[in-house]
């Protein structure tokens, strides 16, 4: 089991994501996915080996669709996670990041092309106009990673799975209204109890801090 960090490391990002960059191709189209932005976290393990995360958010639902943990990713890695979101949610108009080598090299932004998906690179040193996955990733490092130490690398992709469900299934968003995303998603049709009220089966529902 993962031993909690006794300090907290100083939460970066903080703030609302810039949408200036972002809103190109933000909102819905009919048929799919009109957006989706990716990046890479890092991480270490106990004994202090590097793990690579490689997140990627739909920038509508703001749900997290995907996270690759590994020691080394590479373009293959991306194309690879790439290729099942798409045959699993279809193709997006936008695939928005930065100009690491893994996005820009000649074989991911030839196969992005390929299924018909535009590469959306943002300028050098801008990453808020990568407002979204940027704002995920502060979460994601605030709420687990800067408050774990993973034991091995298996370790760490349970518990990073775990975390991202939670995150799309359960974790209320302010700017969703106070709703997680997954919901109107994967379980459209299922409302969602208030606050304090009882859920479907009876059961009382405790309040819920909202986070940001």
């Amino acid at each position: 089991m993962a031993e909690r960090r006794l300090v907290r490391a100083a939460a970066a990002g903080a703030g609302q994501p810039c949408v200036g960059g972002a809103a190109e191709g933000s909102s819905r189209e009919a048929g799919g996915i009109a957006a989706e932005g990716y990046d890479f976290v890092e991480d270490r393990t106990r004994e202090g080996r590097k793990i690579r995360l490689l997140n990627v958010v739909d920038e509508f639902t703001r749900e997290c669709l995907a996270i690759r943990v590994a020691r080394k990713l590479g373009s293959a890695d991306v194309i690879d996670v790439l290729a099942d979101l798409f045959i699993a949610r279809g193709t997006p108009g936008h695939i928005r990041s930065d100009n690491g080598p893994e996005f820009v090299a000649t074989a991911v932004k030839g196969w992005i092309s390929g299924v018909g998906a535009k590469a959306a690179f943002i300028e050098p040193g801008s990453p808020r106009e990568n407002g979204y996955v940027e704002s995920f990733n502060g979460k994601l490092r605030d709420e687990l990673l800067n408050a774990e130490v993973f034991n091995t690398l298996a370790e760490a992709r349970v518990l990073i799975e775990q975390w991202r469900v939670h995150y799309n299934t359960v974790r209320p968003h302010s700017s969703l209204g106070s709703r997680p995303p997954a919901p109107d998603v994967v379980v459209s049709g299922l409302p969602i109890p208030s606050p304090g009220r009882p859920g479907p089966t009876g059961s009382h529902q405790a309040s819920v801090t909202i986070l940001h």
